[in-house]
């Protein structure tokens, strides 16, 4: 598998210092109010398995399954939600956690979504920012890396399913998903 990386971006020890500080922000944050951790699946749950137990609050975790981009590297623009919530959310404090934010159409679809069903708020948090490619607007409350326009895999991030295993952020050998 390490034969297909072009090199490592963010180093495991790099994530786990950043997960503890957003951990401890959220802490801060969220004292004394009903979180709900939403989780969008698949790429963001190592994140979201670490950063919950960086989080010294009780919470609630759910998970929603959005996509737009099926089998491409590129968004096609068309979202579709592909696993919804199983809990309400109404006057609950929701903090969706994402591995990767690219377009932001995904996203923001989401959050419009989940607005229309009467939280207390909705907030973003995501470990990987890549704003050279953003074309919505979308305010991110807790951002851990911004990262360049490459194809980056590992602690979560996958091309076809693959490399979501390895405990550090990659750029991926383009020779691999240019087929």
């Amino acid at each position: 598998m390490n034969k297909d990386i072009e090199k490592i971006l963010i180093e495991e020890k790099e994530l786990q210092s950043k997960v503890a500080e957003l951990g401890a922000k959220i802490t801060a944050d969220y004292k004394g109010k009903d979180l709900l951790i939403v989780c969008v699946l698949k790429g963001a749950v190592v994140f979201t398995s670490d950063l919950i137990r960086e989080i010294n609050l009780p919470l609630d975790i759910d998970f929603m399954a959005i996509s737009s981009y099926g089998a491409n590297t590129k968004s096609s623009g068309v979202v579709r939600i592909l696993k919804d919530l199983n809990m309400g959310i109404e006057d609950r404090h929701v903090l969706i956690v994402e591995d990767i934010i690219d377009s932001g159409l995904t996203l923001a679809y989401m959050v419009e979504n989940l607005r229309f069903r009467r939280p207390a708020s909705v907030e973003i948090c995501t470990i990987l920012d890549k704003k050279e490619r953003r074309t919505v607007e979308l305010d991110i409350k807790y951002t851990g890396f911004i990262v360049p326009d490459e194809f980056v895999v590992g602690y979560g991030l996958d091309y076809a399913e693959k490399y979501r295993n390895l405990p550090y952020i990659a750029v991926l050998k383009e020779e691999i998903y240019q087929v």
